[in-house]
C-alpha cells in the first residue's frame, strides 16, 4: 500500500469509527430509549440550574445531530458541517458534564474530541474514500 492510501485509509479509519460512534448513540437515543427517557435519565436534573425549554432544545439536538451527522460523516458526506455540528455536541455535552460536577469521567467525551479535532486538522485530501469526492462537493 503505498503512502496515499495509507493516509487514506487512517482517514477512513477517523472517519468510520467517529461516524459510527455518533450515528449509533443517537440512534439509540432516538429510536430505542425515545427522546422523553433521555430527558428524564441525562436532562431533568438539571432543571434547577437551567430552565427547562433549553433542556429540552438541548436533548432533542444533541440526540438527532448524533444521528444526522454521524451518519453524515460516517458516509463522508458534507464534511465540515458534520464535524462542526458534532463539534458542538461535545461542547455541549462537556458543559453539561461539568456543570453537574467540576471533576467528571473524561472518557465519554475525551476520544471523540480527539478523533474529530484529528479529522478536522488533517488534510482534507487525504480523506479520498468519501461521497462527497464522488459527487462534486469539496
Amino acid at each position: 500500500m503505498n503512502k496515499s492510501n495509507t493516509r487514506s485509509a487512517g482517514m477512513l479509519l477517523i472517519r468510520g469509527i467517529l461516524g459510527l460512534i455518533f450515528m449509533m448513540q443517537g440512534f439509540g437515543k432516538v429510536f430505542k430509549w425515545g427522546i422523553n427517557n433521555v430527558y428524564a435519565n441525562s436532562f431533568q436534573s438539571y432543571e434547577e440550574t437551567l430552565p427547562k425549554f433549553i433542556l429540552w432544545f438541548t436533548a432533542y439536538y444533541t440526540s438527532v445531530i448524533e444521528l444526522i451527522a454521524g451518519a453524515l460523516l460516517f458516509m463522508g458526506l458534507l464534511r465540515y458541517w458534520s464535524a462542526f455540528a458534532l463539534g458542538t455536541v461535545l461542547l455541549i455535552v462537556t458543559f453539561g458534564h461539568g456543570l453537574a460536577s467540576p471533576i467528571w469521567d473524561l472518557s465519554h467525551v475525551f476520544p471523540r474530541t480527539v478523533l474529530l479535532a484529528a479529522y478536522l486538522l488533517l488534510p482534507v485530501e487525504w480523506d479520498r474514500w468519501q461521497l462527497d469526492r464522488y459527487i462534486g462537493r469539496k
